[in-house]
């Protein structure tokens, strides 16, 4: 059963980030805004999802599935060595240090307002 929760989360998530990337991509020039909006959302979600707790299930479906396939670590990487291929060394630098910082930030803002619930 959870394999299938996991599945389902997937198949909402996945679909998800794709859409916001292409829906973004066009407005941001060679910044990778589509990813960095994904997991800084997916983060701030699973974030909150930690602090709640929530049932296995709802972890399965929400955080597992939805999350982990809404936020990509693969592509974020990819697109900041392309931006560093492509000579592009400060935006490649701010991609990566605004992932990090502004992702983490979110995760610990979602923890706290779950954990206040």
């Amino acid at each position: 059963m959870t394999v299938l929760l996991v599945a389902l989360g997937a198949a909402v998530g996945a679909p998800l980030r794709y859409l916001t990337d292409q829906a973004l991509r066009a407005r941001a020039g060679t910044f990778p805004l589509g990813t960095f909006a994904v997991n800084v959302a997916g983060s701030l979600l699973l974030g909150f999802l930690i602090g709640l707790p929530v049932p296995p299930a709802l972890g399965a479906l929400l955080g597992t599935g939805f999350c982990g396939a809404l936020t990509t670590y693969s592509t974020f990487s990819l697109e900041a060595l392309t931006l560093v291929e492509n000579g592009e060394r400060v935006r490649a630098l701010t991609y990566v240090l605004a992932s990090l910082t502004v992702g983490l930030g979110a995760a610990s803002l979602g923890h706290l307002a779950g954990s206040a619930l």
